[in-house]
């Protein structure tokens, strides 16, 4: 089972930049979060895979070099909203950086993660907060994960749209990628058939990320972000991964 994170309703107003990360599902209007469940991601019917089919699937996905992302972004809840900057920095194929903040530097957090794991978080339960498991969070970043060991896969591929899913005991990662001018990757985690997030990212013909939408039902809330530019560099200093000192 995906690493299941602790998600804390109440919006901290002294850290409005924690909110970046809860990265849920990217489909709601605004007054859409307590809206009806969507339709699962995979049809039902779908036939069973080989783990090569879902590696050749998720390989376009997988970041390779360096890029750093620029964004805005925006929480809301029922009761408030939140929103501000940041930037990420990935390294392929699984290391991501990222730094949050809010109006005028308010709010200030950051993260390391590799694959399925935080290395370090500042503030230490900023993901805690945020983020229902890290295949979401991975997915606003139009990127997709390999299974874990032992799950039932299933999948079919029509046309410019592939659908794919790991069936667990009691949860299910299900992934839609479409490829062309209006791209996109849908992904949605159901714990015991509850939808717990679902992530909605519009991408460019060259698969990176121009918008993100994370909505987590059970708040309900939900995360907006706008990639407002992407570019590739060479590697990061080693710097970029340390954890940063403490805040005065």
């Amino acid at each position: 089972m995906p690493q299941r994170l602790r998600f804390v309703r109440p919006l901290d107003r002294r850290r409005p930049g924690a909110y970046l990360l809860v990265l849920g599902a990217l489909a709601a209007t605004a007054a859409g979060c307590s809206r009806a469940a969507p339709a699962p991601v995979v049809p039902a019917g779908a036939q069973p895979v080989t783990p090569d089919q879902v590696a050749s699937w998720v390989a376009p996905t997988t970041p390779e070099g360096h890029q750093i992302y620029r964004f805005k972004w925006l929480f809301q809840d029922e009761r408030s909203s939140a929103g501000g900057s940041g930037s990420a920095r990935l390294a392929g194929p699984d290391s991501l950086r990222f730094d949050v903040r809010g109006p005028l530097g308010a709010g200030a957090a950051a993260a390391f993660v590799v694959g399925d794991t935080a290395v370090w978080t500042d503030p230490e339960d900023i993901i805690q907060r945020l983020v229902p498991n890290f295949p979401l969070m991975w997915a606003m970043f139009g990127v997709a994960r390999l299974p874990e060991p032992g799950r039932a896969l299933q999948g079919a591929a029509d046309g410019a749209t592939t659908v794919w899913q790991y069936v667990g005991a009691g949860d299910t990662l299900s992934y839609a990628r479409t490829v062309g001018e209006k791209g996109r990757l849908v992904t949605e985690f159901r714990e015991r058939g509850k939808v717990v997030g679902r992530a909605e990212t519009a991408l460019g013909p060259d698969g990176r990320p121009l918008t993100a939408r994370l909505t987590v039902p059970s708040v309900p809330a939900r995360l907006d972000i706008t990639f407002v530019s992407s570019s590739d560099t060479t590697a990061f200093p080693a710097r970029v991964w340390r954890r940063p000192p403490p805040r005065q």
